[in-house]
This record gives C-alpha cells, structure tokens and sequence, in this order.
C-alpha cells in the first residue's frame, strides 16, 4: 500500500533465507524462495553449473529493476536478513553490485508526533536531536508523543510511504564493491559469513576490544 505501483515492485520475505556463502550452488538453486528472487530479479546468475540446465546465463540488460532496495527491521535480526540477501546476491549476480543497482534502504526507528506533524529519526542521537528542536521552539514534553518502532510490520502505508518509499524522501545506502584489488574483502567476507569457523573466531577476538554496544 505504500508503493508507487508505477514503477516499484514489493517482494515480501518471511524469516531468513539459506546462507549463500555456505552452500554449494545447486542446494541455492533448489531453494525455492531464492528461485523466486532470481527470476524476479530477471537478469540470471553468474556461476555456472552443469547440475543447473534451465537457468539463463546472466544478462545484466535483461535486470527488470534500476535498483535493487533491500528493507528490514531495524535490529539485530533485520540486520542479519540483510547480509544474507547480500550474500546471495554477491555469490550469484556480483556485478549488479559491482555497478551500484543493490541499495539498503534505512528504516527508521522512531515516529515523533508534535502538532500535528511527525517526524522520523532513524537513530536514537536523530531522536534526541528532533527533541530538543521541538523543545526549543516551545513544545512541552506532553505535547510530543515517541513511538519505537518494533519492526516494519508495525508502520501504516503514509509512514512508510514517506520514510521508506518516496524517492524524495526516503533514505538509501548503496552496497559498494571494493575498487581495485578486492582479494582483502572477499577474504573478510567469506570468513564471515562461510564455513571457515576458526577464522570467524579470530577475527571476533582480534577486534573484541574494538566494539561500541549501544543499549536502547
């Protein structure tokens, strides 16, 4: 309901879909919700398998979108939908990566209503910012109303048509691919998100110290 059906297209995803970077081509290509997003997406894969007859060859003109937006919850879940999708797309159509169509969009976490207009602030510090403006220009604390929110699931079409799905408005992250030598990221990425669990250990414990945890 909040899409512009002229152009935008909405493909709903429930749970978390197989990690692409884990799993041998064939086993992706029987996953039927990663099926569907292929031929969605419309421009074929890049691997090539002979287990695998009836997918075309990928065609980058053949994309039926010019940009592939990727939407979550804003939490630690949603976060991780959001790798996994950008795994799949790394592992099996990498240059629409390469060329700048896959986009996270940013959702926000917080809805802030005061006479009569809302406003939306996609971090806690955007919150505290918008208040104080709001308290600034004379508004008390009652008249201004917070709602957290907990998931898209929770927002109506007009809010998320605004925060979430109007181009003007709306706010977008390209998912860039490392110029030139990119051996360094696709180490880091498959150690990550791969089977190489030793590798995944010392990189946590390489940069434990390093972590900032924000509690809201």
């Amino acid at each position: 309901l909040a899409r512009d059906a002229e152009y935008q297209a909405i493909i709903p995803l429930r749970g978390k879909i197989l990690n692409c970077l884990k799993e041998s081509i064939e086993r992706i290509m029987g996953n039927e919700i990663i099926l569907d997003l292929v031929h969605v997406i419309g421009c074929g894969i890049e691997p090539k398998s002979r287990y695998i007859k009836e997918m075309p060859k990928f065609d980058i003109d053949k994309l039926n979108f010019g940009k592939i937006i990727i939407c979550t919850d804003a939490d630690i879940d949603g976060g991780h939908i959001r790798c996994l999708l950008i795994a799949m797309i790394y592992r099996l159509m990498p240059t629409l990566i390469k060329e700048g169509y896959v986009y996270i969009a940013e959702t926000p976490l917080y809805t802030i209503e005061c006479n009569g207009k809302k406003h939306f602030a996609y971090n806690a510090e955007e919150r505290d910012t918008i208040l104080n403006q709001l308290e600034q220009s004379g508004y008390s604390e009652s008249k201004i109303k917070i709602q957290r929110s907990k998931g898209l699931g929770e927002n109506n079409p007009e809010d998320m048509a605004v925060s979430t799905m109007n181009p003007d408005t709306r706010r977008l992250v390209r998912v860039d691919y490392p110029q030139g030598d990119d051996s360094e990221f696709v180490k880091l990425l498959e150690t990550l998100m791969g089977n190489d669990l030793d590798g995944r250990k010392q990189i946590i414990s390489d940069h434990f110290d390093s972590i900032e945890v924000s509690i809201d």
